[in-house]
């Protein structure tokens, strides 16, 4: 059996653990071990009900799977723009560019819905009937391409990204990342994910998790811990 080797760093963090808890359990503290040597940031996807081992690895499988973002373009319209600093959410109509505040109009969704339905650039019809498509987005970057120094002399096209969860536009992918990480991702420790019979978790993720969850690796853990003076009471708790 090979010698698990735990760093000063780790035996710091491990020590102030162990100290917060009156009576630690071997497999959690060597859970909790083993998050912080891989530096491991686990979390749950909640719309797929499923555990990975980093946000940075649901980006990427939704990414490669075309459910993160989707290019688009805006008209940025010669209408006066309806918005100022203070504005924080903004309804575009995708025909015109013709735009609302939440903050510069009572009913900004209504008011959305009224223009696009009269809107003489809008050209889309379902049974005779003008669509009520709209945009929607919180990206200050998007808010700001709304407010020109100089009024336009004819429409400008500006290409952006719609989030495929949420539909709303941003400016760049990154703030389509960012946004779906805070909304859509919770955090968990990896004592969450093991205690945890609700949720499925991701296969690389697993396997990871059985290779390093195996008697001979905890064994390993404990006689490193023995060496040190610190963890003696534990150890000897836990060899009981």
């Amino acid at each position: 059996m090979a010698q698990e080797v735990i760093s000063q760093e780790l035996r710091r963090i491990l020590k102030e653990s162990l100290q917060q808890n009156s009576s630690p359990e071997l497999i959690n503290t060597y859970l909790f071990y083993v998050e912080k040597k891989f530096n491991l940031n686990p979390v749950l996807f909640v719309k797929e009900k499923r555990i990975y081992q980093s946000a940075e690895d649901v980006v990427k499988a939704q990414d490669q799977a075309g459910k993160l973002w989707h290019e688009t373009e805006i008209k940025i319209g010669f209408y006066a723009p309806m918005i100022d600093e203070q504005t924080k959410r903004i309804y575009i109509c995708p025909f015109s560019g013709k735009v609302f505040g939440d903050n510069t109009h009572p009913n900004p969704q209504d008011a959305i819905y009224d223009w696009v339905s009269k809107c003489p650039e809008n050209n889309e019809r379902i049974g005779g009937l003008r669509v009520k498509r709209f945009f929607v987005s919180e990206d200050p970057e998007v808010i700001k391409s709304y407010m020109p120094k100089s009024k336009p002399k004819e429409p400008i096209t500006k290409t952006v990204f719609s989030s495929v969860l949420s539909g709303k536009l941003f400016n760049s992918k990154a703030g389509v990342i960012e946004d779906f990480k805070r909304s859509y991702l919770r955090p968990l420790t990896l004592i969450e994910v093991q205690n945890q019979n609700t949720y499925e978790i991701e296969s690389h993720f697993l396997e990871f998790i059985q290779k390093y969850l195996v008697e001979d690796k905890i064994a390993s853990f404990v006689e490193a811990l023995s060496e040190f003076d610190e963890f003696t009471p534990y150890v000897e708790q836990w060899l009981e």
